[in-house]
C-alpha cells in the first residue's frame, strides 16, 4: 500500500485487485460483493478474472444538507444507519433533518434494489467469503455501512478490496473487517475520482448490463450439470433402445 497509483479505469482496477485476490480464484464458496453504482465494474472484473459468483450490496450516502458532497453517514439495506461522530448538531445539522434525508435515501435504495436485481434473490452469504469491493473509500461511513450490513447476512469470513483509499480510512475500516486489500493509500487525497483517469458516472443501465450478464454466467453454469446429465440418461435410453432393437 505504499504504491500511489492512479487507475485507468474501473476495470482496470478491478483486474489488478483480481490479482491480489487469486488465491479465491474458482472458489465456490467465495463471492463478490459489489457497491452501485461505481463498485459494480470493479467487481465484474473481480468475479470474471476469479471465476466466483457476484452479487450486489446497497448503501446510500447521507450528504449534509446544504453540503451534499460531504457524508453525514450512510444507509444499507434493512434500514442499517451510521452516522458521523456528532450527527445529529454537526454543522447545525438538526435531528429532523437527518430522518428526512434518511428517508429520501432509503426510498432511492429501494428503487434500485428493484432496479438493479429485479426479481432475483440476493445470493446466501451464510458460511461463505464475501469480498466486499467499490471503487474506491473516502470518508469510509458508507463502506462501514455495506460492512455491518453484509455482516449481518452471516459470511463466515469478510474481505474489503478497493483500489484506493486514504491511510486514516483504512485504519478505521481494518477492524471491521477479516482482510483488507487496497492497492494505494495516498496519504494526500481529496477524492476517489482524483485516483482515475476515466471516472465517468456509472449508469444504472451499465449496473444492470453487467449484472445481467453475470448472473446469465451463473445461471447457464448451474444448468450445465443437469444438461449433461440430461444428455446422457438420452444416450444411454437411446443405446439401450437400439440394443434392444438389435
Amino acid at each position: 500500500m505504499t504504491e500511489f497509483r492512479r487507475f485507468k479505469d474501473r476495470n482496470q482496477a478491478g483486474k489488478l485487485l483480481a490479482h491480489e485476490l487469486r488465491e479465491f480464484a474458482g472458489r465456490a464458496d467465495a463471492v463478490v460483493l459489489a457497491l452501485p453504482r461505481g463498485g459494480v465494474p470493479v467487481g465484474f472484473a473481480i468475479a470474471q478474472r476469479l471465476g466466483i459468483e457476484l452479487d450486489i450490496l446497497l448503501v446510500r450516502k447521507l450528504g449534509m444538507p446544504g453540503h451534499e458532497e460531504y457524508a453525514m453517514g450512510a444507509v444499507g439495506s434493512g434500514g442499517v444507519r451510521v452516522l458521523q461522530p456528532g450527527v445529529p448538531g454537526l454543522l447545525g445539522v438538526s435531528a429532523a433533518q437527518v430522518e428526512a434525508v434518511t428517508a429520501r435515501e432509503l426510498a432511492e435504495l429501494e428503487r434500485r434494489e428493484r432496479a438493479y436485481r429485479g426479481a432475483r434473490a440476493p445470493l446466501a452469504l451464510a458460511g461463505r467469503t464475501a469480498i466486499l469491493v467499490d471503487d474506491g473509500v473516502a470518508t469510509g461511513s458508507t463502506m462501514l455501512a455495506a460492512i455491518r450490513v453484509a455482516r449481518g447476512l452471516g459470511p463466515s469470513a469478510l474481505v474489503l478490496a478497493v483500489p484506493v483509499a486514504p491511510p486514516q480510512t483504512l485504519a478505521a475500516l481494518e477492524g471491521e473487517v477479516d482482510t483488507l486489500v487496497c492497492l494505494s493509500a495516498p496519504p494526500l487525497f481529496r477524492s476517489v475520482g482524483q485516483w482515475y483517469d476515466a471516472f465517468d458516472q456509472t449508469s444504472d443501465e451499465e449496473v444492470q448490463d453487467l449484472l445481467a450478464t453475470a448472473w446469465h454466467a451463473r445461471t447457464a453454469a448451474r444448468q450445465q450439470p443437469k444438461e449433461d446429465s440430461n444428455h446422457a440418461t438420452t444416450a444411454d435410453a437411446k443405446h439401450d433402445d437400439d440394443g434392444h432393437r438389435a
